[in-house]
């Protein structure tokens, strides 16, 4: 798996190294300077872990990351990297919003297996929280669906498209993508999609006054509260 990560790093020679060796590894680095043009390219794009480094000029690593958490409510992991090890530095990092600690000079392998270690927390994470479109809710843990308060059972095949949908609403998913996420692009007849949309559509929508699943004719299907798109 491929990791999106942001070094805030003002050792270009330090940056430089973790760039290449990253890169190599097959991950998706990327570099700031300084904290502030860190801390934009942290608001500004999606990424898995950022990497950041206490002792900068200007705005330094503990600004920065405080700034993320309570300014900008970012949540993506951060790893700090600082010369000093003293147990008061750690409890600033991690009083900060710093969820892992690094102490210089380290090893490539050790910080890309810390790197690893907080991008898999965060999938789990991501994983276990409610996805919610109008008044339904599901529950990706426990696999629970439920609209208006009421509990919704659907057949296995029905929640596997029902769990594609909401995760891309209110994106459109095409019937191929749908096909092979279910079947590997083989169906088992030209109607099979049909009629798992039938009974899909029978439990979300046919018992409440506002229908959520939308069909483009030809094209795919959309979940999405059709007031607000």
């Amino acid at each position: 798996m491929s990791i999106k990560i942001l070094i805030i790093e003002d050792d270009s020679d330090l940056a430089a190294n973790l760039y290449d060796y990253l890169e190599a590894k097959g991950h998706t680095p990327d570099t700031a300077g300084d904290g502030v043009t860190g801390l934009h390219l942290a608001i500004t794009h999606d990424y898995d872990v950022i990497v950041l480094d206490i002792m900068m000029p200007g705005m330094n690593g503990l600004t920065v990351c405080r700034k993320l958490r309570t300014e900008a409510g970012i949540s993506t992991p951060i790893l700090m990297l600082t010369a000093r090890d003293t147990l008061d530095d750690k409890l600033a990092g991690f009083g900060s919003g710093a969820d892992d600690y690094l102490v210089k000079p380290f090893s490539l392998k050790e910080l890309l297996a810390r790197v690893t270690a907080l991008s898999r927390r965060q999938l789990k994470n991501v994983g276990k929280q409610l996805i919610e479109v109008a008044d339904l809710s599901f529950n990706p843990n426990t696999l629970e669906v439920n609209r208006e308060g009421q509990r919704i059972t659907l057949t296995p095949t029905a929640l596997k498209i029902f769990e594609l949908l909401i995760r891309s609403s209110p994106n459109v998913v095409t019937r191929k993508e749908i096909e092979e996420f279910i079947w590997n692009d083989s169906p088992p007849d030209s109607d099979a999609l049909r009629t798992h949309m039938h009974s899909l559509r029978a439990a979300i929508d046919r018992p409440f006054s506002k229908p959520l699943i939308l069909t483009l004719h030809g094209i795919g299907f959309r979940l999405a509260d059709h007031n607000e798109v």
